[in-house]
């Protein structure tokens, strides 16, 4: 599961880069039950805080990258985000924007894995990250789909220690990789990665790609409320064994996200 305690390697953030933030706030609000905080805007910035139940649980921003698509970007806890960037460096991968302080909340990072991935990383200092995980509307889960499972289980686990075990995929699809952070038992899981063909990868240009799990009550209706409201669903709503009712959701922009009512515990 993830938590808040500001693990090494865990997500500890996540934010939208979105072409039209109003859009995307309104859509969030109506699928994940999230309120919008403004940060005000101007010229150079505009976004604000998603809020669940008065807790923050992501961050929105104005998409202004030339040619970058709309994408959520899940941030790694470290405890040190200038290590990190150089280990990036070494092991193949890209640093897209420098380590830099963001005053005196914590200094953060944005780099790409060897093939393209694309991810983030944060130093906390003030702030160590979202205030609700693992609960309705939060994050819950992430996920990397990339078209070198082998590559990325090295380059990943060399930069933040992660340990991995492998399950079956149903009818013989292959293996998906469960991540669990360094030294901590797999009741505290917090990711998987699975491999597709770059083909398949579409949404990023055949790069891979990291989304994120939103917990819901009800995946029927947050599916629902995705088409609603200008999404639409690339698979699901179905279930998953041991896992729960999920669907591959788009946003209005086309930015990936899933939603999941967790399996109840036997």
């Amino acid at each position: 599961m993830i938590t808040t305690d500001l693990t090494p390697g865990s997500p500890c953030w996540l934010d939208l880069g979105a072409p039209d933030v109003t859009t995307a706030a309104s859509f969030y609000g109506a699928v994940l039950g999230w309120d919008y905080e403004s940060m005000g805007g101007s010229e150079d910035f505009e976004g604000g805080m998603f809020k669940k139940d008065g807790k923050t649980v992501a961050g929105l921003g104005k998409l202004t990258e030339e040619g970058a698509r709309s994408a959520w970007m899940i941030y790694f806890t470290v405890d040190d985000a200038n290590a990190t960037a150089q280990s990036v460096e070494r092991a193949g991968g890209t640093v897209r924007v420098a380590p830099m302080d963001l005053e005196d909340w914590g200094r953060m990072a944005q780099l790409s894995d060897p093939l393209g991935g694309q991810f983030a990383v944060w130093q906390p200092g003030k702030n160590s990250g979202f205030e609700l995980a693992d609960e309705t509307g939060s994050l819950s889960w992430t996920e990397l789909y990339t078209s070198d499972a082998a590559a990325a289980k090295e380059f990943y686990g060399g930069i933040f220690g992660w340990q991995y075990s492998e399950m079956a995929l149903p009818g013989g699809g292959g293996a998906y990789t469960l991540i669990t952070p360094a030294g901590k038992p797999e009741d505290r899981m917090q990711g998987g990665l699975m491999e597709l063909p770059a083909e398949n990868l579409a949404l990023a240009n055949g790069k891979p790609y990291w989304h994120p799990v939103f917990n819901v009550d009800d995946c029927d209706a947050a599916v629902a409320k995705v088409t609603e409201n200008g999404g639409s669903v690339q698979m699901g709503p179905e279930d998953a064994e041991g896992v729960g009712r999920l669907a591959v959701c788009l946003d209005p922009a086309n930015a990936d996200f899933v939603v999941l009512k967790p399996a109840t515990p036997s």
